[in-house]
């Protein structure tokens, strides 16, 4: 039986995506007394999911994005 929890002993990681961070996010908008929304875990979610999501772009041409000038 594999050691699945915390610390050194997880065998999976999966990077924070914008669907994960989505789904975060709504579960402590529904319920703002839960321990995702008293320990601010969503933010933290988002911002996982920004640091990797420039992290996947660094490599990219035109990342991040120029400015709009109106």
């Amino acid at each position: 039986m594999a050691d699945v929890g915390y610390g050194t002993g997880m065998s999976k990681h999966t990077p924070m995506d914008k669907e994960a961070a989505a789904r975060i996010q709504s579960a402590a908008a529904k319920n703002p007394d839960s321990d995702t929304a008293r320990d601010e875990f969503d933010r933290r979610a988002q911002s996982a999911r920004d640091t990797n999501e420039a992290r996947d772009h660094d490599d990219d041409e035109g990342w991040p994005p120029a400015p709009v000038s109106a």
